[in-house]
């Protein structure tokens, strides 16, 4: 008589572990991926596939990545692994940008100016080995990712062939009529004495004198006249006021603006014990008198601006200069006093309104934020440091009507972090209007998709916004604009287009070098004296804007136009509008055919990630504490076109996530430790019907998650996933079959056809986590029974899946309604549990009473109902009406303890338990199983 039954049993056993240690198995995996050289491989593997394009946009080399450089890169990469899956050949070329000025900052500080302690050669190999140094240190972090890719030969701005490629950009632009040169207000830095892109500018607060100022009128009868009061109307010295920010632009006021259209006021009143008459719009007089400490003020005379054209002021400070009023549509009453000094040198509308009076700038500050000798009171002084000093001369000319400091919204650069001014210098700009570069951008937005849908809306009000590109900078590390210009008309040369093919092909084999290293009257000839060569050197935004010629065109395994562009949210005003605008201009079509953006990291309180603030998750640390897996699931799990939320906690819960899915993996692989799919795979037809209808929700879900991976929705991929793993898998199936699977022969066909079923969905998700889970997936694949190829990677959505169905009597919604059942006999069994009646669900006899249809449907199980519920014993019974319970709808349940023995081997209690002389302990099923053929499963 046989006593030890645990041995009868096909207990789970696998070598996969339950404890995942990614911190410590994820590096071994990378170094083996190399020495395979997985990508490679994946590369000769997928010849002769149709392509799908991704081209990255490069981050900036400098400094450790960062929690948002980590989001963007693992987006990537799981688009283009889900690419892989899809059946497409998806190559990942990842790219750098080199050139700029924080690289120049970076170098600076540690070997002096160029030209100052080092040379400018010198310099420029500094530079260049200093990126150098930040694209490995960043590699390095992006590869520990699981990022795959074409690390060994990624594309950086800084390649001898890319920067020609740069400069042969600006000569296509140049050629289709796209790139002038023009003196226009520009983003300043006086840091880095340099022009900037708008790009290149973000918004901080910072602190300004709020200041209004009395610009008195010269005329009084004029004004008089103007405001129909004859020649003389009411007492007291009369000004128009305005309004500033910027005490610093008072020395260039050219002009006052007010608009054409809006009502202004001539009023007076008290100020400093005696009568005072002001002209300001009549929208903001209230405000501004309450500024003024002005009490009850008389309003003279209203007119409109249009009224006010060509009257004449006297400078606030300067006894010499008088401006005219002007009249300019961007003039409002949001804040202020409605009408606005204009300084041509410092402002785009500015400069634009002045320009159409004929009034030119005058240029008064240098590179550097400092005043020029010619500037009267304020020579040698720094536009940060002057506004005290002018405010003080305005309170000593009387000129001053109020003054007090302001926190507001300013633009800053966003490499150094200072303040920017605007400053009219010549610079060459790629223009927006003169060939129609903005109509055809806006046209050609159209015809692109983006994710998420507001993204067309947003890139459209961002082109509207954008003035002319200015893509001159005053900088030395940068690659040269490759113009020479006559010496006395500064007109270009006119082989210009033929020139810079000849420096691009020098660049080409020496690098950027060449152009400083030329021999310009050998390339010029008898030009020689009458042409130099221009020493701006191109914005940076324009050397990554052009890599749609540089890179998509020039390299083998990637194609012109890109698929998809996939970056930050900011880029809708950076490389997306670069790539897109040089683009247009060189080829008259989009670069990209789709665009997706991810929104900006932040903490649980929805602030941006800042060293000050305390609040920063580095990759670094996520990785080493709980390895990129799970990193990888956070980036899934979050809605990333809206702002993407990280947090210890957060990260916690994800872990919690991520076990989950490991374990249902796990289960499935212990499970199959004896099956081999080449002796016993079973057809559908044979299967038991339970694991036909799990094999078929298998196939609609992976349906489910091929539509959801090619709209980039990753989200709903690991939503469904992880519900996949807790409630159909965990929380059903995976229960159900455990009687199945560990008491059946080993080889009964129903056991093989529960193995069959967990081989197809072990098949079938661990390609839809691959893309997420990359080092998880791999790991599962290679204790997959059978023979699966050297990577997940290698292989394709499973196809096994697609072809099944269900019988007409078990079909979805047949499913549904057990499913349904089976949840109200747990709430029952639990309350029974509760209060003591039961130990557990094996001790429970059920009795279901509903409708003859609702029987008849559960009798459709047979005596196998048991074990969909779990329980012992259950009956059906039918009643004319329904009853209800109080958890159940249409069916009433009732629970009691089964009166019999237990069975030593499956634990039902069943009254055959002990009848048997040879196995005592044991049920007739049991019995059956150990000593005979087994048991006949045909449902469950």
């Amino acid at each position: 008589m046989m006593t030890n039954y645990k041995d009868t049993l096909n207990l789970p056993k696998t070598g996969f572990a339950m404890k995942a240690n990614l911190a410590q198995r994820e590096p071994e995996r990378l170094k083996r991926w190399r020495e395979q050289g997985l990508y490679q491989k994946i590369r000769a593997h997928c010849v002769g596939r149709p392509t799908f394009i991704l081209h990255d946009g490069p981050p900036y080399a400098n400094g450790e990545i960062h929690i948002g450089h980590a989001l963007n890169k693992v987006l990537k990469d799981m688009v283009v692994k889900s690419r892989l899956l899809a059946g497409y050949d998806a190559p990942f070329v990842p790219g750098w940008d080199c050139h700029g000025l924080p690289i120049e900052h970076k170098v600076e500080g540690k070997v002096g100016k160029a030209g100052d302690k080092v040379t400018h050669k010198v310099f420029r190999q500094k530079c260049r080995e200093y990126a150098a140094s930040q694209v490995d240190l960043q590699k390095t972090d992006f590869q520990r990712l699981g990022i795959l890719g074409d690390w060994d030969n990624p594309y950086l701005t800084t390649d001898p062939c890319v920067e020609a490629d740069t400069m042969r950009a600006v000569g296509a632009l140049l050629k289709a009529g796209h790139i002038e040169k023009g003196v226009k207000p520009v983003y300043w830095s006086v840091v880095g004495a340099s022009a900037l892109a708008e790009a290149e500018v973000e918004y901080h607060p910072k602190k300004s004198f709020s200041i209004d100022v009395a610009y008195p009128v010269l005329d009084e009868s004029a004004l008089c006249q103007a405001f129909q009061l004859g020649a003389s109307g009411g007492e007291g010295p009369v000004s128009v006021a305005i309004w500033t920010t910027t005490p610093w632009t008072l020395p260039a006021s050219l002009a006052v603006c007010v608009h054409p259209e809006l009502e202004y006021v001539l009023i007076q009143g008290v100020s400093n014990g005696a009568l005072c008459r002001f002209v300001l719009a009549q929208g903001l007089a209230k405000t501004a008198l309450e500024r003024w400490g002005i009490e009850d003020a008389e309003v003279l005379g209203v007119v409109l601006g249009q009224a006010l054209e060509g009257l004449r002021l006297q400078h606030p400070f300067y006894e010499g200069r008088q401006v005219p009023i002007l009249l300019g549509q961007h003039v409002t009453v949001e804040a202020g006093t409605g009408c606005v000094h204009t300084a041509p040198d410092h402002g785009v509308d500015d400069f634009y309104v002045a320009r159409r009076y004929g009034i030119e700038t005058i240029n008064l500050i240098d590179d550097h934020g400092v005043y020029r000798a010619q500037t009267e009171q304020f020579a040698g002084e720094h536009v940060y440091k002057v506004d005290p000093k002018i405010i003080a001369l305005l309170r000593e000319r009387g000129r001053l009507l109020a003054e007090r400091e302001i926190e507001h919204s300013y633009p800053h650069c966003w490499r150094t972090k200072t303040p920017l001014i605007f400053r009219a210098t010549p610079q060459w700009f790629v223009s927006m209007t003169k060939n129609d570069l903005l109509k055809q951008a806006k046209t050609a937005i159209k015809n692109v998709s983006w994710y998420p849908s507001a993204g067309l809306e947003r890139m459209s009000s961002m082109l509207d916004l954008s003035p002319d590109w200015c893509i001159s900078r005053q900088r030395t590390w940068g690659v040269p604009l490759p113009f020479f210009v006559h010496r006395e008309t500064e007109t270009l040369h006119p082989d210009t287009a033929a020139l810079i093919e000849e420096v691009a092909q020098l660049v080409e084999k020496d690098g950027i070098d060449a152009w400083y290293d030329l021999d310009y009257a050998t390339l010029l000839g008898e030009d020689a004296d009458s042409y130099r060569p221009v020493t701006d050197t191109l914005d940076v935004w324009f050397d990554s804007g052009v890599t749609h010629f540089s890179v998509l065109r020039r390299r083998d395994e990637l194609a012109f136009p890109a698929d998809l562009y996939l970056e930050g949210s900011d880029q809708h005003r950076g490389w997306f509008q670069s790539s897109l605008k040089t683009s247009i201009g060189m080829y008259g079509q989009a670069p990209y055919k789709a665009v997706f953006t991810n929104g900006f990291t932040v903490d649980a309180q929805g602030r941006k990630m800042s060293k000050s603030l305390g609040n920063v998750i580095s990759p670094q640390k996520i990785v080493n504490d709980l390895g990129a897996d799970v990193l990888r699931l956070w980036v899934s799990a979050t809605d990333c076109s809206a702002e993407v939320t990280v947090s210890h906690e957060i990260l916690k819960q994800i872990t919690d996530y991520y076990r989950r899915i490991r374990n249902t993996s796990r289960f499935l692989l212990a499970n199959l430790h004896d099956f081999d799919p080449e002796q016993h795979l079973i057809d559908s037809a044979d299967m038991v019907a339970l694991d036909v209808w799990l094999l078929c929700l298998a196939r609609n879900l992976q349906e489910e998650i091929k539509a959801a991976y090619e709209r980039f929705d990753f989200l709903t991929v690991y939503q469904r996933v992880h519900r996949f793993c807790s409630v159909e898998l965990g929380g059903f199936y995976l229960d159900i079959i455990k009687d199945r699977q560990y008491t059946l022969p080993a080889g009964h066909v129903a056991r093989r056809s529960a193995q069959s079923a967990l081989f197809h969905v072990l098949h079938a998700m661990v390609r839809w986590i691959a893309p997420i889970l990359s080092f998880t997936a791999e790991e599962i694949w290679e204790h997959v029974p059978g023979a699966n190829g050297e990577s997940v990677f290698f292989t394709t959505w499973y196809e096994p899946l697609e072809t099944l169905d269900l019988s007409s009597d078990f079909d979805a919604e047949y499913w549904q309604q057990l499913i349904a059942v089976r949840s109200a006999v747990n709430k029952e069994i639990e309350k029974v549990r509760q209060a003591g009646d039961i130990g557990g669900s094996l001790e429970a006899k059920v009795t279901i009473t509903g409708s003859k249809e609702f029987g008849e449907a559960l009798n459709r199980m047979g005596d196998e109902l048991r074990f969909l519920l779990m329980v012992s014993a259950v009956e059906v019974g039918t009643s004319a009406r329904g009853e209800k319970s109080s958890d159940a709808e249409g069916f009433s349940i009732q629970v009691s303890k089964v009166n019999h023995k237990k069975c030593e081997r499956c634990w039902h209690h069943r009254a055959s338990v002990g009848q048997s002389s040879a196995h005592p302990t044991l049920c007739a099923r049991c019995e059956k199983n150990v000593a005979d053929t087994g048991e006949e499963r045909r449902y469950v």
